[in-house]
């Protein structure tokens, strides 16, 4: 047996799990210690502390050159830097859809139309239904979901209820659309064709969505909400700060067309925040005196400050005054730094090859398909867990485990599935992952706060459990099997 400190090519297990271990162990030390709050502002000390760790191991227990550790980083960054270049761009668009009177008019006009205890099922099924349309959950939680943390919070609704809902909602339709990068990514990575992907993701998919909207119905008719005099004196605050006009829906509707004809989410996000900018300037001039001043030269250096610092606005009511003040781009700073955290210690633990010593144990046994599907479903919450990023959590569990599906006669679209219920819809629930770090940050509420009411998110890997405990439409049909073989 080797020696744990044995100089080898391939880390050992033993070492491998170290900077995982380290990790997690720091984590909730953290959670115990401080809180689960603390979590966001110290995850990025402890993933830097867990890279070191793996760089150290990999340096002086193996013969890996430091190029790979390089080569792996720059996976990583592949991935994960089109999501910064994304946040910086939530930061501007969540500062000018506020400023312009984009969010505010739309919660004034919920707090009109929506029935209150029917409002967490409203919430989670119309960003369901914006999300398939839409393809992405980050455009639908950083637009639409916005709006309803504001209206559910007027509402006298928990932030976490709210933050899950819609969470629930966007991230069903980011499993589902086939619009979705996710879903084509997952089936073109496991070579099953996308319709037949997405007809095999609903076995799970619709039971999950179906509990949690049941859920939702029923928290909202057991929680006490505002009453009508609350509702109207908040309307009332909104309209006398803003001009709450229907022009104003011109700057979403931009953003809808945009959508619907498929441009990149980056350049939806920045065209969007520029008419967000302008909407501002154009529709909302007593607030342009107070905010930017009156000559062209202060319009100039206050529209950078909006998109860039905290910009406050007094309503006359104080949790209003909460909800409409800005962040912009500083905003976005600590989930940036720590998105670039999570990106060198996924990249490090794939350079040093621990990542592929961890999973090629965990498939070496594997034959049936309940402990194939176990397998990864752990796997999956593993990846998401050390890589960061559920693009290259995909990915990688579709390359480890396509060949021992297919040696273990079980059909591909399988793979598909469960890698999707337990990739796709968790990364948001882990806080130092990319969509975790993003969606909390969007929407105010700790990754740890509001993961036991994302009823969808925590449902869906446990229903392919179920689906794959069962054995039900698993195994490639004997037939499949002679034509793929002739």
């Amino acid at each position: 047996m080797k020696s744990f400190f044995t100089r080898s090519t391939h880390p050992s297990l033993a070492v491998s799990l170290l900077p995982v271990l380290a990790l997690l162990c720091a984590i909730t030390a953290l959670i115990i210690i401080k809180g689960a709050g603390a979590v966001q502002d110290y995850s990025y000390w402890i993933l830097l502390g867990a890279t070191a760790l793996c760089v150290v191991l990999s340096i002086s227990l193996t013969k890996r050159p430091a190029k790979l550790l390089a080569a792996g980083i720059k996976k990583s960054a592949t991935q994960i830097f089109p999501a910064i270049v994304i946040l910086i761009f939530i930061g501007t668009l969540s500062a000018t859809w506020m400023l312009s009177g984009v969010v505010p008019a739309l919660i004034d006009y919920g707090l009109a139309v929506l029935n209150p205890k029917l409002f967490l099922l409203s919430a989670c099924a119309i960003c369901a239904v914006v999300s398939v349309i839409t393809g992405t959950s980050w455009t639908t939680i950083a637009t639409i979901g916005v709006a309803f943390m504001g209206i559910g919070t007027v509402m006298g609704y928990n932030p976490a209820w709210i933050a899950g809902a819609i969470i629930s909602g966007a991230y069903f339709g980011d499993k589902v659309s086939p619009l979705s990068d996710t879903t084509v990514l997952a089936a073109a990575t496991t070579g099953v064709p996308l319709f037949t992907h997405i007809r095999f993701l609903m076995l799970t998919t619709i039971p999950a969505m179906s509990i949690a909207l049941a859920v939702y119905s029923i928290v909202g008719a057991f929680t006490d909400t505002v009453s009508a005099e609350n509702a109207i004196h908040i309307r009332q605050a909104i309209e006398s700060t803003f001009n709450i006009t229907p022009w104003i829906l011109v700057i979403p509707g931009i953003a809808a067309v945009m959508i619907a004809l498929r441009w990149r989410t980056d350049v939806v996000l920045a065209v969007s925040s520029l008419a967000g900018l302008a909407g501002f300037f154009i529709l909302q001039p007593q607030l342009v005196a107070g905010i930017c001043g009156a000559s062209a030269g202060e319009y100039a250096a206050g529209a950078v400050r909006i998109l860039v610092t905290s910009t406050e606005v007094s309503t006359g009511d104080s949790l209003l005054d909460s909800l409409v003040g800005t962040s912009g781009i500083e905003g976005m700073l600590p989930t940036i730094y720590l998105v670039v955290s999570a990106m060198l210690f996924g990249g490090v633990m794939i350079g040093s090859g621990m990542l592929s010593t961890i999973t090629r144990t965990i498939t070496r046994h594997l034959h049936s398909p309940r402990n194939l599907v176990s397998a990864t479903v752990g796997s999956g919450l593993f990846l998401n867990c050390c890589t960061g990023d559920q693009y290259l959590s995909i990915i990688i569990g579709a390359n480890v485990y396509k060949s021992t599906y297919k040696r273990a006669n079980v059909k591909p679209q399988l793979l598909g599935r469960t890698l999707e219920d337990s990739v796709s819809v968790t990364s948001v629930l882990i806080p130092w992952n990319s969509c975790g770090l993003t969606q909390s940050t969007v929407l105010g509420v700790a990754t740890l706060a509001y993961l036991p009411f994302c009823i969808f998110n925590i449902l869906s890997p446990v229903m392919t459990l179920i689906m794959g405990w069962t054995g039900w439409r698993v195994r490639v049909k004997p037939a499949a099997i002679s034509k793929a073989a002739a």
